[in-house]
């Protein structure tokens, strides 16, 4: 299995780097880290994730506040979003 990043995926994760290095630019980065670390486990295990609540979707939680949307096309894991649990969930994600 292949990782894939989508755009939108990785300008959340460069926001919450950001605002967690207003801070902490230390723990910003090693924040970063834990969420790729975490997400590269989808690569050998694609089902690690709960069912996602936007139909075609699977979840895997990387911390209590941030969720990480994903799915499984062919032999790829596509990464849509990172999400911060306080945040509305959308209905849908773009392709």
């Amino acid at each position: 299995m292949a990782l894939r990043w989508t755009r939108k995926a990785l300008e959340n994760l460069d926001q919450i780097a950001a605002y967690i290095a207003q801070d902490n630019p230390t723990r910003a980065s090693s924040f970063v880290g834990e969420i790729k670390e975490k997400t590269e486990l989808l690569v050998a295990f694609p089902a690690l994730g709960r069912p996602g609540r936007v139909p075609g979707t699977r979840e895997l939680v990387v911390h209590e506040n941030y969720v990480v949307p994903y799915r499984v096309k062919g032999d790829t894991v596509q990464i849509i979003r990172v999400q911060h649990v306080a945040r509305l969930w959308p209905r849908q994600f773009g392709s």
